[in-house]
């Protein structure tokens, strides 16, 4: 496996056998199919994995969700209690880690400080017995590629956080690898480099005619790169789909809070949604019936000091539990203290003045219900 040397070997799984070459939907081979078991102490990690070529696949979640293991496990660098690793109908479950055809881009990048930019990336296809000459030629051909033709010959000291991850890719991608993963690609590059490097990491990306799995934790970044978002939380996959789709139609709390929406599951009777674990009731525009989401952005939201006259259909009666600014706005987090609904609002500085919210107090929350997106929860 290129872009850093490793050694050992998968876990193995003697029950596990044969392969696939099932196609996606749409018809487009399937790269990756891979069922990754991992146990580790009290952590569990059971997740399906697919990609298709040319596809890119984000693997979102929070800290300790079980992203990084699911990448190190493809790779081979973390042993499987169960499952299988199939690359291109192979299964490489059994297969050394160095012999998989597999490139890998690490957090930290992890290049070899004590050589140039061009050794870097000539290392593995060196490795693996291509003759010298031409694995410096494969290796200047990507330096070239990625607009760094001029910084050949710089050891890793010398490049800044933009120019490493390109290094880092560019080695990962020496070695004509079937498999890409990234481990946090832009995590070490500060915000103003982080927005250049981004836009040329999907170029490069869309170069690459194999399946690439990125490991992030910023919604951001999975929307910029990936064609599908593959949502891990405690060691399981929660949802999967087209960026878009996943930020329209949150079916996790921790989604719902990544993408900014007010996100709640309950059993729909007409246009009424009674909200699961408590009395709460929301009106929506649609006629609904059994489980399903509801949910709305918190700008949505709008408060006042005494109960609303007019055209909310949606108004409840919450206490002030805190006040933040966020961006250009100020996020108002609201609870009833019987049941637990919460709801968050954002306003204005002007409005937050009028408003003058101190936590304890109560006021009136209200939505439209047009302003409600409401989807099948099963």
């Amino acid at each position: 496996m290129a872009g850093h040397p490793v050694t050992g070997r998968a876990g193995r799984e003697p029950d596990v056998t044969g392969a696939t070459d099932a196609a996606p939907p749409g018809g487009t081979f399937t790269v990756l199919d891979a069922h990754l078991v991992v146990r580790r102490g009290g952590f569990r990690l059971d997740a399906r994995l697919r990609a298709a070529a040319g596809e890119v696949v984000a693997l979102l979640g929070p800290n300790g969700a079980g992203k990084s293991t699911a990448l190190r496990a493809l790779a081979g660098l973390t042993d499987l209690a169960d499952g299988r690793v199939v690359l291109d109908g192979r299964d490489m479950t059994v297969t050394p880690t160095e012999r998989r055809p597999i490139g890998m881009v690490f957090q930290d990048y992890l290049l070899f400080e004590h050589l140039s930019a061009l050794e870097n990336v000539a290392f593995g296809p060196r490795a693996r017995g291509v003759p010298k000459a031409a694995a410096r030629a494969r290796a200047a051909e990507l330096l070239g590629r990625m607009g760094l033709a001029g910084h050949a010959r710089r050891r890793p000291r010398e490049l800044s956080g933009g120019q490493a991850q390109r290094v880092a890719l560019a080695r990962a991608l020496a070695v004509r690898p079937r498999l890409l993963l990234l481990d946090e690609p832009l995590a070490a590059l500060d915000a103003h480099t982080r927005v250049e490097v981004r836009s040329r990491l999907r170029r490069d990306l869309a170069d690459f005619d194999g399946a690439a799995v990125i490991v992030t934790h910023d919604p951001l970044d999975a929307m910029v790169l990936a064609d599908r978002v593959t949502v891990i939380e405690d060691g399981a996959v929660v949802q999967e789909g087209a960026p878009t789709e996943v930020a329209r139609h949150p079916r996790t709390d921790y989604v719902a809070r990544l993408v900014g929406l007010n996100l709640y599951r309950g059993e729909a009777t007409g246009g009424t949604v009674v909200v699961a674990g408590g009395p709460a009731r929301i009106e929506v525009a649609e006629q609904r019936s059994g489980p399903v989401f509801a949910a709305f952005p918190p700008r949505a939201v709008a408060l006042y000091r005494e109960a609303p006259v007019g055209t909310p259909r949606n108004v409840w009666r919450l206490r002030v539990e805190g006040v933040e600014r966020f961006g250009d706005h100020v996020r108002v987090r609201l609870e009833d203290p019987a049941s637990g609904f919460a709801v968050s609002a954002d306003v204005t500085p002007a409005g937050l003045a009028e408003l003058a919210p101190v936590v304890g107090d109560s006021v009136w929350a209200g939505v439209k219900a047009t302003e409600v997106r409401c989807y099948p929860a099963d």
